[in-house]
């Protein structure tokens, strides 16, 4: 008796993601506005140490020009010199000891000047270097603003609808032409978008109602009694085929529509969608065995609640296809982590790489086979959860599970 070989182990996931680096220091964050702001106080700053420099040794140099000390000579009887600034006269005792103090006393007396212009100076620098600061602060802004305003208008479309323009006035500048610029954009992108909208409303129509013909003609078919059974048999395989393709038509459509942003936007608690997605997967889960659980907590967002429970539905009936053949379970969580909600959807099932996680996320891809002749699905199903949790700014992960099976966890901004 051959002994079957055990499925390989998932190799490791790397625990350390280089997208996610922390900064050194996350609390200071390098704005234009800041460093237009050190780059004006900086050129003051160093503008002010310069002139400073320069006026310092000026003044040292006019100081040292304008008190040049004559040669004294004192003559007579009982003369007394006396002075607070320079008390060492008194104890001059002829002319050469005179003219020595009075050249250490000017000395001192310049070099004391120096200093108290030097220290008031300083002073006055670092005065003028915090008002030179704020007001390049307050510039700065003040010359940003513009920019501030694209933003704005920018996050406004991004959250809301493509109909929103800067519509900036004033001179003519580099601004203004980023501004009309970002306006023609938006021009270009609304009218793509009008038109994809129209596209997926006239495919939607034309290619469900032949779809929709053919699968009447062949139930009416089949209802016959007295059909030949080979003609039976082949009326269900073309009924299967037929349903293949609305599922296919179906899963295009949804795809097209999940890759915008969502407009309309209303509170919706992941723990009901989940709740609905259990529900309409139970009865193809008791078929194949496999049990259903987990606890799902209140966990409201704002979004579509027909996409996002197409969310939940493809990542349970996944995990209930492609498990195992005994003993498999599907366990369906939600909850908020981190100030946002999570759906969570654990399953036991063959051991997937990690190298092949990316993969399924393609359209058509499914694991190690190929990208059509599956009876499980039209290989859709990730690629629209992936796309309606981009739509509502979230996103999906999948992670391969120990023993097999996989770990998909959803996170959306509540």
């Amino acid at each position: 008796m051959k002994t079957v070989p055990a499925p390989p182990a998932a190799p490791p996931k790397p625990s350390w993601d280089p997208r996610h680096q922390e900064q050194a220091f996350p609390w200071i964050r390098s704005t234009i506005r800041i460093r237009l702001t050190l780059l004006y106080g900086g050129m003051f700053l160093i503008a002010g140490i310069l002139l400073l420099s320069i006026i310092y040794l000026l003044t040292a140099q006019a100081l040292r020009d304008g008190t040049q000390q004559p040669d004294f000579q004192v003559s007579g009887q009982s003369i007394h010199l006396s002075s607070s600034a320079c008390p060492d006269l008194a104890s001059a005792r002829n002319d050469n000891e005179l003219n020595a103090v009075l050249r250490s006393c000017l000395g001192t007396q310049r070099q004391e000047a120096l200093n108290d212009l030097l220290n008031r100076s300083l002073l006055a620098l670092v005065g003028l270097s915090v008002i030179a600061f704020a007001f390049g602060y307050a510039m700065a802004g003040r010359v940003l603003s513009p920019l501030g305003r694209i933003t704005r208008t920018a996050r406004r479309v991004a959250g809301t609808d493509l109909s929103r323009r800067i519509e900036m006035d004033g001179p003519d500048d580099e601004l203004k032409e980023l501004a009309d610029t970002f306006d023609e954009m938006l021009d270009r992108l609304e009218r793509a978008f009008t038109a994809q909208q129209r596209f997926v409303a006239n495919a939607s129509h034309e290619l469900r109602t032949p779809l929709a013909i053919n699968r009447t003609l062949l139930e009416v078919h089949l209802s016959d009694p007295g059909a030949p059974v080979e003609l039976q048999q082949l009326g269900k395989t073309l009924l299967a085929t037929n349903e293949r393709s609305e599922q296919l038509v179906e899963g295009l459509l949804l795809l097209a529509r999940s890759d915008n942003q969502i407009v309309e936007r209303k509170p919706v608690d992941m723990a009901e969608v989940a709740s609905r997605a259990l529900d309409q997967t139970r009865g193809e889960a008791q078929d194949k065995g496999v049990e259903l659980r987990g606890e799902q907590e209140p966990a409201v967002v704002q979004g579509n609640g027909v996409l996002l429970e197409r969310i939940a539905l493809n990542l349970v009936q996944n995990a209930v296809r492609y498990n195992v053949a005994e003993n498999g379970w599907v366990e369906v969580a939600t909850g908020i982590e981190q100030g946002q909600a999570v759906l969570v959807v654990s399953n036991t099932g063959p051991v997937v790489p990690a190298y092949e996680i990316d993969n399924l996320f393609e359209p058509f891809r499914r694991l190690r086979t190929e990208r059509t002749g599956s009876d499980k699905g039209v290989g859709l199903g990730l690629s629209i959860a992936r796309s309606v949790a981009r739509a509502h700014g979230g996103r999906i992960i999948a992670e391969p599970r120990e023993g097999g099976g996989l770990v998909m966890r959803v996170t959306l901004p509540v």
